[in-house]
């Protein structure tokens, strides 16, 4: 076995989570697989600079919704450093983190294909591209992102640090999940059963956005 084959190859999953529903989990199971990586870490963000209002339940909240949903499977865990960190959470400061924390991991950073057209606006893409793997994931059968853009932002360079895979389109959204929980409308097969009963227990989200 060769030194690389000995590498950790870790998943960074990075999102609101807000709540966590099995589209994310899929789609983490999907590149755990696709990539071969020997765990993936779900990353709920502080304060994201993309979205200033931020979530609705606290990091706390958001960190243990994600601890239920992924009990009793070793292949997953949950990373907490952007909501120790505060303030807002920058993916190259995470990186830069877990490079250090981790030297001898390969990291992944999975994301949705759909986002991948924004990377060039994030703080220090190429640093990004440096870090880690982009594992950039379509969902479906909608179109692949717009190389040629990409490459005028970022170098030619970017095609051979992004991998792009496919999931099966799955239609759940966080938004609509917490208007059906305000409601008091059912979560079953959208969230795990667990979360279901977290968010009940909780009262979360019936004062809604």
């Amino acid at each position: 076995m060769t030194h690389d084959q000995q590498r950790n190859r870790l998943g960074i999953y990075g999102g609101s989570f807000d709540p966590v529903h099995f589209g994310h989990l899929l789609l983490a199971e999907t590149c755990r697989e696709a990539c071969e990586l020997n765990r993936v870490l779900f990353l709920p963000c502080g304060q994201s600079p993309h979205k200033p209002h931020g979530a609705i339940a606290t990091g706390q909240q958001r960190a243990e919704m994600l601890e239920f949903a992924i009990a009793g499977d070793p292949r997953f865990g949950v990373c907490r450093i952007e909501l120790e960190r505060g303030g807002p959470s920058y993916t190259v400061e995470t990186l830069r983190q877990l490079r250090e924390e981790q030297p001898d991991s390969e990291l992944f950073f999975l994301m949705g294909a759909d986002s991948l057209v924004d990377l060039p606006l994030w703080r220090e893409p190429q640093a990004i591209l440096q870090l880690a793997t982009i594992v950039a994931v379509n969902r479906g059968y909608r179109p692949p992102p717009d190389w040629s853009s990409l490459e005028s932002r970022l170098g030619p360079s970017v095609r051979d640090r992004v991998r792009l895979i496919t999931m099966p389109a799955v239609d759940l959204s966080a938004t609509e999940i917490r208007e059906r929980a305000r409601a008091e409308r059912s979560l079953r097969f959208q969230v795990p059963r667990a979360v279901e009963e977290y968010i009940r227990q909780n009262g979360l989200y019936r004062n809604g956005e």
